[in-house]
């Protein structure tokens, strides 16, 4: 009896501890995983409230609303109809061709409940809120938002997540930091037209109109001074000008890092959390106000002159610090600058050089070829990144197109996201290509004449050579490459499907000069291009993808005149930088994809046909930049141009660039170093001839 009595004691003295873990289990449950809000019948009716929701408004109000549309609609139209064409350009049906134009979009259809910076919403905000939470909004849902009703939701509109952590940097006991707004398509609405960062002792003044964000935008940050977020309320949708509707707040974004926001939006002073060298990256808001139309690239043509040129840009390795040098020349004006705490970095060095670059070559395309993002744990918010690697080429309004490296997607953002941020920048030809193949950024670009006849003269294929194939998880949870991924089967077949579709034109070409389009002399013009048998055949092609194939390291060709082999520039500094794995693609593409289908002269045979790609241009390996021809293909190498990326002491940074001339049958490439404080425009080295009159034969 003794035993069952102390063993009924042991049960009930355990009874109150197992009852308080399953009750505080089954708790868990419920808020992470069974409260889920349910879009019911009254949710799904609030989505449209801004239809059917009835304003009480004047006869005078009413007028003004109509006199503001018309006035905004017309500008709007105006401004989207306008379409500029291409210098030296003699085009004037210009319907169909891409990148003409804008497309218009209904900013009345875009969502009211979604954070998308991306879209043009020309809808003002109504109210700004901040909130702290150290779980992550994501999972916490309402637990995290600010307090609402139905009546003020149905009002102001729903609170909307800025899906952007203010704290990222101050380390996860910091809480979850985020922002939150109410955008509104009712008329009779006051909207934000301002935003101010001010101390917890200062304030606007005059004090009209500004509100104050009850919550400091540095909460949970140990030992930082508060700074508090005011916006200010300006004008109805209903009493504003076009003028006033191009100066209320649209987006709020968030910008990690101490360099430029993304297109269109601008930095909001002074820094939600400072730079701290080595320990944390700056933190600041950034607003748009109004839209801003994305200038969109014009097609890509040859000059009269039949010219056209290209400059690539390999692995910038940018992060979302201001990058640290590489293998600098030791007691350099650059390395001092480098070392520097107060310096301006490795990534805004390479801008300079590039800016310089770009100046003196003037290109009509440029191609990053991968690796525009640094991974290895620098690059954690690309799209923080991705907003200046290329500035200062849409700067100047350049069209831009770029491929994937191994390193761009190593963390934060997938290519599928990344790409879809490349593709809303200025004058960018970036494409996220068929979604059925490997990779992201399958695509071609054609270059046309500059005549009325607007024939395609020069094929550009763009592919996506992967990143990683194998590598292991180490102890720590980190993934460890241990291989190179390739190009893979489905991309060969892509490759021969879009070559099919090229028809061939004659060659060499004439531009068409049946119209009087000015003093330009076509005839005259033709004389400049040398003497050959016209024949009928596809453009001349070049193609880009970041890591080399195999083959850019095999026995080169040999001058049938001089026997010498046909490799020019450095190589053999580094180890060969090609997957080991492969499906073909250089024997199945490079070399069967020729330039004319009707084929008469048998293999072997001194007139048997042109292959269609003429040219491989590659990155991934910082200081190889060798041109090498292989079987009648030319595989050439950018070479490193980044202070950011690995170099050589001793090697300068430099980029490679390819002038097509002769309307597409003439491709020269030489490479421009930096050169030194003195040669502001660098050098030039191995100018070479790689097809046409001049190249070797």
């Amino acid at each position: 009896m003794s035993f069952l009595f102390r063993f009924f004691r042991f049960l009930r003295s355990m009874c109150a501890p197992i009852i308080a873990v399953i009750c505080f289990s089954c708790l868990l449950t419920f808020i992470f995983i069974l409260y889920q809000p349910t879009p019911g019948p009254g949710i799904k009716q609030r989505l449209g409230w801004q239809s059917w929701d009835s304003i009480t408004m004047s006869n005078e109000d009413l007028a003004a609303v109509s006199s503001t549309n018309n006035e905004s609609t017309s500008n709007q139209e105006a401004e989207d109809n306008k379409v500029e064409l291409p210098e030296g350009v003699d085009w004037w049906n210009v319907t169909g061709i891409p990148g003409l134009g804008e497309d218009k979009v209904d900013t009345t259809s875009l969502p009211l409940d979604v954070w998308a910076p991306l879209l043009p919403h020309d809808t003002g905000l109504s109210e700004i809120s901040v909130t702290h939470c150290y779980m992550d909004p994501i999972y916490a849902g309402d637990l995290c938002a600010p307090s609402t009703t139905t009546e003020k939701d149905a009002i102001r509109g729903p609170w909307v997540r800025v899906d952007r952590n203010l704290n990222d940097e101050s380390g996860y006991m910091s809480g979850f930091l985020s922002i939150w707004y109410r955008r509104t398509r009712r008329l009779d609405i006051n909207l934000i037209d301002s935003i101010r960062l001010l101390p917890s002792q200062e304030e606007p003044s005059p004090l009209d109109g500004w509100t104050k964000v009850d919550k400091s935008l540095r909460t949970g940050v140990y030992h930082a001074n508060p700074l508090f977020l005011w916006y200010h309320v300006g004008k109805t949708a209903s009493e504003m000008t076009s003028e006033d509707n191009s100066q209320i707040i649209t987006e709020i974004d968030v910008l990690f890092g101490e360099d430029v926001p993304w297109w269109g939006f601008e930095k909001l002073e002074p820094a939600t959390m400072h730079r701290k060298e080595g320990i944390t990256e700056g933190t600041s808001i950034t607003v748009r106000k109004g839209v801003h139309t994305v200038p969109k690239a014009p097609p890509l043509h040859f000059s009269r002159d039949g010219k056209f040129k290209i400059m690539q840009i390999a692995d910038l390795h940018y992060s979302v610090s201001v990058g640290r040098c590489l293998d600098m020349r030791a007691d350099s004006k650059l390395d001092k600058l480098c070392t520097s705490p107060d310096g301006p970095g490795s990534d805004n060095l390479t801008n300079t050089l590039l800016a310089r670059m770009l100046d003196v070559e003037k290109p009509d395309l440029v191609v990053f070829t991968g690796d525009q993002l640094n991974g290895q744990g620098s690059s954690w918010d690309p799209k923080s990144v991705l907003a200046k690697f290329a500035k200062e080429v849409w700067g100047r309004g350049i069209p831009w197109a770029a491929v994937f490296g191994n390193h761009d997607s190593e963390e934060g953002m997938d290519r599928e996201d990344q790409m879809k941020l490349m593709e809303s920048l200025p004058y960018s030809l970036a494409q996220r290509g068929p979604q059925d193949l490997h990779g992201v950024g399958n695509y071609m670009l054609k270059v046309r004449s500059a005549d009325p006849s607007m024939t395609h003269l020069l094929t550009l294929y763009f592919l996506d050579s992967g990143s990683y194939s194998k590598g292991f998880f180490n102890f720590w949870g980190m993934f460890t490459p241990t291989a190179y991924d390739w190009l893979r089967q489905d991309q060969i077949d892509w490759f021969l499907r879009e070559s099919a579709s090229i028809g061939m034109i004659q060659r060499p070409f004439t531009p068409d000069g049946a119209k009087d389009l000015g003093p330009i002399n076509w005839a005259r013009q033709t004389d400049q291009l040398t003497p050959q048998t016209h024949r009928l055949a596809k453009p001349n092609a070049l193609m880009f993808f970041h890591i080399p194939l195999p083959e850019a390291y095999s026995t080169p060709d040999k001058n049938p005149s001089t026997q010498r082999p046909l490799d020019v520039g450095l190589s053999g500094l580094e180890p060969n930088g090609n997957a080991e794995g492969t499906d073909g693609f250089f024997e199945k593409v490079l070399l069967n994809a020729t330039e004319s289908n009707h084929v008469n002269a048998q293999a072997g045979s001194e007139t048997r046909p042109k292959q269609e790609v003429k040219v491989v241009a590659n990155g991934h390996c910082h200081i190889t930049e060798n041109c090498r021809r292989v079987k009648g293909v030319w595989m050439c190498f950018g070479g490193g141009g980044s202070y950011s990326g690995y170099g050589k002491v001793g090697f300068d940074r430099r980029f490679r660039v390819y002038e097509i001339s002769e309307y597409g049958e003439k491709i020269r490439t030489w490479k421009r170093t930096e050169g030194v404080e003195a040669e502001p425009e660098g050098h030039v080295v191995d100018d070479m001839v790689l097809v046409g009159s001049g190249a070797t034969p």
